[in-house]
């Protein structure tokens, strides 16, 4: 079973001599630990192109020391990786395995680089004798197993931060090394040196482009990078169930389907229509547990809020076990999603579209033209759809023109994103208008929905002969919240509209 533990280290170039300096001085500190000599043997499995390396994964099998195992890093931000810990086996566990799967895909992970290292550990400890911070010197040889040929040595110095620590003490430990001489590493990882001084570097897979963009293609597919790479990369965080991270995923889904819709002078939607079919499926499988944990929350803080004499029999019991009756089946068939073929193939399809864009004659054209004037009938669209609602009277028939609206209100939204960096505050100004009016329509389609779930939990709590009082009133309170939001609509339209400029 693997374990996970937040990795925040700094990585340094030995000092004069391959010697660690004197730390006692660091303040906090009042002891320097000499814990001995440790040697490593650690092998970093990739696929022959370096796909793990050019997203700055790792994945390593090591002997030696404490942690001997596999571990797969994550990046999180400078600095800062999860690290993910299995034990020993002859091969690739099938778990870190399923976590780079949308990296690997159909390739196969091959040893990459040999590290051995002679680690001399230092542990640096508070009065109480507690763990602040490990800090080893690093004699390190790498020899490059497969895409290149060689070894190399060098010695670093590393510094940890102890699980649960301040990252601030880890600045004064910088401190400490930069006076005596010592000076931060040009690369991010052992294993980025090992690759640099052995062979061929990994390129970079990220979503960053190396050319500003220029015409209306260049901007629009600059947006598509950047939702294709969090798709790819939040996978490893949604199959271990990371907060938000299904949420975040979904997302990324739709401002996608939402770009192709949108600027369709500039993608061919002959293209793009299948992949927006296939995102929209994702979205669906992303939603059946996102929906109910939404709700969940909505209901709780609900309940919290009520007196409690107008709470009667197991009301919280009953939530409770309506949020959880098909968390376990959503969550592996989620998994079993992320494990089949479609999703595969809508992941290539994604990087067949990055690599040969469909682009038609108006992607060549001017920004400033084609993209406003895709955001602006966007606009326009919302524009109706809120009319349509404002005139309808409170019922069924306005929420659901209100839900319409949010729907496209969203759909705008995304495309002022992918605007602004060609038309600026404009499309910024569009953005924040957007966000304001989503937010109200959602928090309308949240009191549908939950006003539905209360029907629900009110006729299975009646046949279990329970007390179904509590639901009626949350379901009024319910209906008090949505009025509120038809209310607050005709001004922040009228808000709305006075901000638009584009």
């Amino acid at each position: 079973m693997a374990d996970t533990k937040r990795e925040i280290e700094r990585k340094y170039e030995a000092a004069a001599g391959n010697e660690l300096p004197d730390l006692t001085r660091v303040g906090g500190v009042s002891a320097v630990v000499d814990k001995g000599l440790a040697q490593l043997d650690a092998t970093y499995y990739d696929t022959v192109d370096q796909r793990l390396a050019g997203a700055s994964l790792t994945l390593r099998r090591r002997t030696g020391g404490a942690d001997a195992g596999w571990h797969l890093k994550l990046p999180v931000s400078e600095g800062v990786r999860d690290e993910i810990h299995a034990p020993l086996s002859d091969t690739v566990p099938g778990y870190l395995s399923s976590l780079v799967r949308s990296r690997v895909r159909d390739a196969e992970l091959v040893p990459l680089v040999r590290l051995r290292s002679a680690r001399d550990i230092r542990h640096l400890v508070d009065a109480e004798g507690a763990l602040l911070a490990e800090v080893s010197l690093d004699r390190v040889r790498a020899e490059r197993l497969s895409g290149g040929a060689g070894a190399t040595e060098w010695t670093e110095i590393e510094v940890e931060l102890a699980d649960d620590g301040d990252p601030a003490f880890l600045d004064k430990v910088d401190k400490a090394l930069r006076k005596a001489g010592v000076s931060r590493s040009s690369s991010p990882s052992k294993l980025a040196r090992a690759l640099e001084e052995t062979g061929a570097p990994a390129a970079r897979t990220t979503a960053r482009d190396d050319e500003p963009p220029v015409t209306a293609g260049d901007h629009v597919l600059a947006y598509v990078r950047v939702q294709r790479e969090a798709i790819v990369d939040l996978d490893p965080a949604v199959r271990r169930d990371v907060f938000d991270s299904v949420h975040s995923m979904r997302v990324a889904t739709r401002r996608l389907r939402s770009t192709f819709r949108s600027f369709a002078k500039v993608l061919d939607r002959d293209v793009t229509d299948p992949i927006a079919d296939d995102l929209k499926w994702l979205a669906g499988e992303l939603g059946v547990d996102r929906d109910r944990e939404v709700l969940t929350e909505h209901l709780t803080t609900a309940l919290s809020e009520l007196p409690r004499t107008l709470v009667s029999g197991p009301v919280q019991g009953r939530l409770k076990t309506w949020s959880n009756e098909r968390r376990d089946g959503a969550r592996n068939r989620l998994i079993t999603v992320l494990d089949g073929d479609r999703y595969l193939r809508l992941l290539n399809a994604l990087d067949a579209l990055v690599a040969d864009p469909p682009l038609l004659k108006a992607a060549a054209k001017d920004p400033a033209k084609v993209i406003a004037k895709a955001v602006r009938k966007d606009f326009g669209k919302v524009a109706d759809l809120v009319g349509q609602a404002l005139d309808l009277p409170p019922g069924h028939d306005r929420d659901v023109a209100m839900h319409e609206a949010r729907k496209k209100t969203k759909r705008t939204r995304y495309a002022a994103e992918a605007a602004a960096p060609a038309l600026g505050k404009p499309a910024e100004s569009l953005v924040k208008a957007m966000k304001s009016l989503q937010t109200v329509l959602g928090d309308h389609q949240d009191t549908v929905m939950a006003r539905e779930t209360l029907r629900e939990l009110s006729a299975t709590a009646y046949a279990a002969k329970e007390n179904s009082f509590t639901y009626g009133v949350l379901y009024g309170r319910e209906e008090q919240r949505a009025a509120a939001a038809e209310a607050a609509l005709p001004e922040l339209w009228r808000s709305v509209q006075g901000q638009v400029r584009i």
